[in-house]
């Protein structure tokens, strides 16, 4: 009998049996591949590491314009990819079996299937629980496309180990972020690369005007971006879209979003619901339909970052130990790692009363560094309180945190003028625009005309 099932190794799962185990519980943890899940293997550390070398090779073409020439670049592949498998076991000691077990956690290298309310196998051998956390995660998912399966396509999971030469033709299948950020990256290396997308415009989920400055930085970088027309075939080599074109490919990658991985779980045997497209159903606790078992990550249908994984997984972990009913934080911040980056919170801002915005021609520091071409936006209520926030420009995930801040304690421009910046800044936009709205408020018609008689009663006081 242990006091807390783990059932998945990824950041949810980690976490939340890294805070069980902290509160005491006995915790077992069950990962049938590798501890660390997505994130490290797969997800965030090797795509970053990549951006890393693709911005270094732009950096060294582009750097002309500082009147810095470095001459002809040169990418070796090979020794990209060293560089992507340095960065992921540089982390992984911290995602390793290793360290869960002297966390206090119990971990089992083994699937693990629920079997009934309180009882599942990990291994093959029963095990009985007080409470359960599923965190299986979420994997790639594949388009019912005529003849996308006989063309290997890679995958946001396997190109990492598939892909050991740069190829000469990349189509990627997916503008949205995953897909513009491996787009982004292959083209800076040397890769002829095609991004296609049956929506009218890439990455949907954002501000119309953070997509067209993302995909101009594409197109700059050589991305030949085509959207507006599904693909119906991939036949001979090519994606055959709706207008009647071909896309022809060396590789093909896929980036249509992702799936629950719970098929295999177990799930109504042990009274779970799972929504239509395999989600589990929780409530704003994080708790499932049977009342001993959370769930916490991408199988929850919650939005897919690692930082919300790991967020909820305490969360759950602490809900089930402790008998508490802590709601799920509705604030999730979201960054796109293109170059510029998208950085959004909260509400977009065709839901605001007001949006204020900056371009980043008026910011200092993106005029020293000749990266003009983002902005940072405020959403704004009637009581000027920060309800949204886009910033698109270098640094915008950093510049982020203090925006989600300021929409979660439901800050107001007074509260963010009134907050000294550094100079010079990318996050000074973000001040900027607080600073105009608040000028706004007191040149209006009302306040505006307070304001100068009371300056005009002072001057003449001053002058008795």
């Amino acid at each position: 009998m242990v006091d807390l099932l783990v059932i998945g190794g990824g950041t949810a799962g980690m976490v939340g049996a890294r805070t069980a185990a902290s509160l005491g519980a006995r915790v077992l943890l069950a990962e049938r591949d590798r501890t660390g899940g997505d994130c490290l293997w797969t997800g965030c550390v090797p795509s970053k590491a990549l951006l890393a070398a693709a911005d270094a090779a732009a950096g060294a073409r582009t750097a002309g314009r500082f009147g810095v020439d470095a001459g002809e670049v040169t990418v070796d592949f090979g020794r990209v990819r060293a560089h992507v498998r340095a960065a992921i076991e540089h982390i992984r000691p911290v995602d390793s079996r290793e360290a869960l077990e002297a966390a206090g956690v119990q971990v089992e290298a083994a699937e693990a299937v629920l079997t009934g309310p309180g009882t599942a196998t990990v291994g093959g051998r029963g095990v009985r629980f007080g409470r359960a956390l599923l965190a299986t995660g979420a994997a790639p998912a594949l388009p019912p496309v005529d003849g996308l399966a006989e063309a290997r396509p890679l995958t946001s999971e396997t190109v990492w180990d598939d892909l050991t030469e740069l190829p000469a033709r990349l189509a990627v299948l997916g503008g949205g972020p995953i897909g513009c950020e491996l787009g982004q990256a292959f083209a800076r290396l040397g890769s002829a690369v095609t991004v296609v997308d049956g929506a009218d415009r890439l990455l949907t989920e954002e501000p119309a005007e953070a997509s067209a400055v993302v995909t101009a930085a594409l197109r700059r970088d050589g991305v030949t971006v085509c959207t507006g027309s599904g693909v119906t075939a991939v036949r001979d080599g090519a994606l055959r879209l709706a207008d009647g074109s071909a896309v022809p490919f060396d590789r093909l990658l896929v980036a249509v979003g992702r799936r629950p991985r719970t098929a295999d779980l177990g799930c109504a045997a042990a009274g779970v619901e799972l929504r239509g497209d395999g989600t589990v159903v929780v409530d704003g606790a994080l708790r499932t339909t049977n009342p001993r078992i959370w769930a916490a990550g991408d199988l929850t249908g919650h939005p897919q970052f690692t930082h919300t994984a790991g967020v909820h997984g305490s969360l759950a972990a602490t809900n089930a130990l402790l008998g508490l009913s802590r709601q799920v934080d509705p604030v999730v911040p979201r960054v796109t790692y293109t170059s510029p980056e998208v950085a959004s919170v909260g509400l977009p801002p065709e839901r605001g009363v007001t949006v204020r915005r900056v371009g980043h021609g008026h910011v200092d520091r993106a005029v020293t560094d000749g990266a003009t071409d983002g902005f940072t936006t405020l959403v704004l209520d009637r009581r000027r309180r920060v309800v949204g926030a886009t910033a698109v420009g270098p640094r915008a995930g950093e510049v982020l945190g203090e925006l989600t801040l300021a929409v979660r304690e439901r800050l107001t421009t007074t509260d963010l003028a009134g907050t000294t910046h550094a100079y010079p800044t990318y996050s000074g936009a973000a001040w900027d625009a607080a600073v105009d709205d608040v000028r706004a408020r007191l040149a209006g018609p009302v306040l505006g005309r307070v304001l100068r008689a009371a300056v005009r009663l002072r001057a003449q006081r001053s002058a008795r």
